[in-house]
């Protein structure tokens, strides 16, 4: 018996093994870079414990804020158009309609695009001269927009493909949210009421609200560290229009080699993720209490 009880901890051990080399010394190890003046150019002369200096040069450092605005509005933008569009497919497809499995199967296609090849895609789909966008906006008598060489259209072209992609998500979380509410209640709502969006008010939006924040909170996170699609659909481009906070970290830690100064400005993120994180939590189990 007391063999079969510890048999247990090997099973085990693979998993912790993996969690401490990939993710906690990683962690641990860039926290500590992230106080010294390590740079991969020159690592034969070592570095130097430089303190929070790494972290005072973020607040001073103009390509700081031009990038953290690029990212808050990808992230707001693609936050908005993913929950109103998948609440919005979701409370269609709760309804009985004629092919209805099959459509769902399409609706969540774009959920396994790789987020670099949709870049690649981006390239084609908003091509200044054949691309299907234009083609389409020409057709109905508009002009072609210079996706690719505009700053601001570059930016939307980013947050169009980002919540086409993530839309399906959205979709797929608050379907199984509102598909979970009894029909019960639909039907005494009913004698006061035969209004859709009285029912989806009253008692659909309350009880799929936390879902609904759950994947709020999922998203903010996530486009927040958007990344590859202005990679490989613009390289940042045109200019450093496209460079999200995400996009600098990258170019200073494997670009320019500086990864001290990257793991500041990579820890920066991962505290406002927490911060972020703790006000949604602390939030939900007030509300729950």
């Amino acid at each position: 018996m007391y063999k079969k009880s510890r048999a247990r901890y090997f099973f085990l051990l693979p998993g912790v093994i993996w969690i401490l080399t990939f993710t906690l010394f990683p962690l641990i190890y860039s926290l500590y870079l992230s106080f010294t003046n390590a740079n991969m150019r020159n690592l034969n002369r070592g570095f130097n414990v430089i303190g929070l200096q790494n972290y005072a040069d973020i607040f001073t450092d103009l390509r700081v804020g031009e990038t953290v605005l690029t990212s808050v509005f990808l992230t707001l933008g693609s936050l908005t158009v993913t929950l109103l569009l998948g609440t919005f497919t979701a409370w269609l497809f709760n309804h009985n309609l004629p092919g209805l499995r099959i459509f769902r199967s399409i609706m969540t296609m774009p959920l396994f695009a790789a987020p670099i090849a949709l870049g690649f895609m981006g390239l084609v789909l908003f091509n200044e001269n054949s691309g299907s966008i234009n083609t389409i906006l020409r057709t109905f008598g508009g002009t072609g927009v210079r996706w690719l060489g505009e700053p601001w259209a570059a930016r939307f072209a980013v947050l169009i493909l980002d919540s086409w992609q993530w839309t399906p998500f959205v979709f797929v979380i608050i379907l199984a949210a509102m598909q979970s509410i009894p029909e019960e209640l639909y039907e005494a709502a009913r004698l006061d009421s035969s209004s859709s969006w009285a029912l989806f008010r009253r008692i659909t939006f309350p009880l799929i609200a936390p879902a609904l924040g759950t994947v709020a909170l999922l998203r903010l996170v996530e486009t927040f560290k958007i990344l590859d699609i202005p990679l490989s659909m613009l390289g940042g481009g045109p200019g450093s229009a496209t460079q999200t906070y995400s996009y600098y970290v990258y170019i200073t830690g494997l670009k320019s080699f500086d990864m001290g100064y990257a793991s500041a400005l990579a820890y920066i993120l991962v505290i406002i993720a927490i911060v972020i994180s703790s006000i949604y939590f602390w939030r939900i189990r007030a509300r729950f209490e």
